[in-house]
């Protein structure tokens, strides 16, 4: 599961009193589908378990379940036993996947800063001789060549962060105008407000919906002053880990607010 990206949860009887239909140490792993293997003793201690294991996916968080068959005896069920169990629901979650566009200073203290963080990080250039694990030995993996022969080569996911760096303007085009058609998490542009309106303004041009442009991080990384590389790679790191954690947090860095300030500010001349 983890090497698929995806993730699921591990329910595990850590304490037994009494009698109980299955015993303690027994496991279940109920997977991000619904479907599930192993078992905890059936009946509606499973069903349970089941609620909470997918609860326990969604919020990335650990959570332990008390039950008293006592109460739920009952001959059509089969729980009879009367006795006492306590359940450990773990989340079994993928490393959190960062694909780097652009190998330059900037991306050299990002995926140093992501790695340290729990990021795998792959670092993605047209340049072998920037592209390579000598020049960033902290990353998963390096890819080099032309981005859109590349792009097929990505499986991109919920686990999935993009960050946008490259040299220049026209490559950061070229990879935004993939990167919003995926299902990442997270997708970060580097560059002023202008830059981020005028190459959505472009985009929009080609016939790509605003919408697609919701969820990008542009200027990319939390407000925190950052100046030098380092500086600027704890907030995007950061942005990330926000991100991460607190996937359904309204966001007011995103495109479309920019946007709105924008047109705001033309309302009010």
């Amino acid at each position: 599961m983890r090497r698929q990206g995806r993730k699921c949860a591990l329910a595990t009887i850590i304490d037994v009193r009494g009698s109980i239909p299955s015993h303690r140490n027994a496991k279940m792993l109920i997977r991000d589908d619904g479907s599930f293997v192993g078992t905890v003793g059936g009946g509606c201690v499973e069903a349970e378990v089941w609620d909470a294991a997918r609860e326990a996916m969604d919020s990335e968080r650990a959570r332990k379940l008390a039950f008293n068959l006592g109460h739920d005896a009952s001959y059509e069920t089969g729980l009879i036993c009367g006795g006492q169990l306590d359940i450990y629901i773990e989340p079994i979650l993928p490393m959190p996947v960062l694909l780097l566009f652009g190998a330059g200073h900037i991306s050299k203290s990002i995926c140093r800063i992501a790695s340290l963080a729990g990021f795998g990080a792959t670092v993605i250039d047209d340049r072998e001789s920037f592209a390579n694990a000598e020049r960033f030995p902290d990353a998963e993996g390096t890819l080099s060549g032309e981005y859109e022969a590349l792009f097929p080569e990505l499986n991109t996911n919920g686990n999935t962060y993009i960050v946008i760096v490259t040299r220049g303007h026209r490559d950061d085009m070229r990879i935004l105008r993939w990167a919003v058609t995926t299902d990442a998490r997270y997708v970060a542009m580097v560059g002023s407000k202008r830059k981020v309106i005028s190459t959505v303004k472009e985009l929009e041009k080609e016939g790509m919906e605003r919408r697609l442009f919701e969820r990008l991080h542009a200027p990319m990384g939390l407000e925190i002053g950052a100046i030098t590389p380092e500086e600027i790679a704890v907030s995007v790191v950061a942005e990330m880990i926000a991100a991460r954690r607190n996937p359904n947090t309204e966001w007011s860095r995103l495109s479309m607010s920019i946007f709105a300030q924008e047109e705001m500010k033309a309302l009010l001349k």
